[in-house]
């Protein structure tokens, strides 16, 4: 806690809840903030990334953007997990459809989070480490979003470095092997979370589909993301 508050946030000791929703988008977190919590405090504003601490049915929770890509959401993610004692981070997204069974509006779950980043290097590890969410936040998000009747889409996603890829024919490879859809930060969070002993999850809405070219209005995003939201929201200890 000494090392607080960080160069990427301004927060003090004790203004960030040990559970926090982290959208890639700041302006979502002020969204979240601004539509679901009670008497929400801004703690963040360093490089406009916002986050904002209040209580949701009575708990207290914080919501903050995480950014664009790994390296973006690994920043955020370590100094939360090993600076302001987070216990667990909940990723809400976007992200591109790329399997057959997976249309536009989908709520994916990512059990696990492929990637074509070298993020994971940095362990040293002697083989290739599988990221994957934690399993008790997993099946929780399962079971609210059922109660919601809400049927997920559990499984692989890929945690791509790039987003126009010069190898057009790399999404087709992935789609083969199973995976459901693409985004760009999934992988290292999974990893942050695991070398730090917590927790973490990434939820997303498939907002568009590489293969079928469908694309939700944004009009249709609104409503559709904010499924993911409330059900990230219960998920809150």
């Amino acid at each position: 806690m000494s090392n607080t508050p960080t160069p990427h946030i301004e927060a003090m000791p004790g203004d960030i809840a040990k559970t926090v929703l982290m959208p890639g988008d700041p302006l979502r977190a002020k969204f979240i903030a601004e539509t679901y919590l009670e008497n929400p405090v801004c703690f963040n504003q360093v490089r406009n990334m916002l986050g904002y601490t209040g209580t949701y049915k009575g708990k207290t929770v914080s919501v903050m953007g995480g950014g664009m890509g790994m390296p973006s959401i690994g920043i955020y993610s370590y100094e939360l997990f090993h600076f302001y004692g987070v216990e667990q981070i909940i990723r809400i997204g976007t992200a591109g459809g790329m399997g057959e069974d997976v249309k536009v509006r989908d709520v994916v779950m990512a059990m696990g989070a492929c990637t074509n980043s070298n993020y994971a290097s940095q362990f040293n590890l002697p083989g290739t480490i599988a990221p994957i969410a934690d399993f008790g936040l997993l099946r929780r998000a399962v079971e609210v979003a059922e109660s919601k009747g809400i049927t997920p889409k559990v499984g692989n996603l890929l945690s791509s470095d790039t987003f126009y890829c010069a190898d057009q024919t790399a999404a087709g490879r992935w789609r083969d092997m199973g995976v459901l859809a693409t985004e760009m930060e999934a992988a290292a969070l999974y990893l942050n979370a695991i070398y730090a002993k917590k927790k973490a999850l990434c939820i997303c809405t498939i907002s568009d589909h590489i293969f079928t070219g469908e694309s939700l209005p944004s009009i249709d995003r609104q409503v559709s993301f904010r499924e993911m939201m409330e059900i990230a929201l219960e998920l809150v200890e």
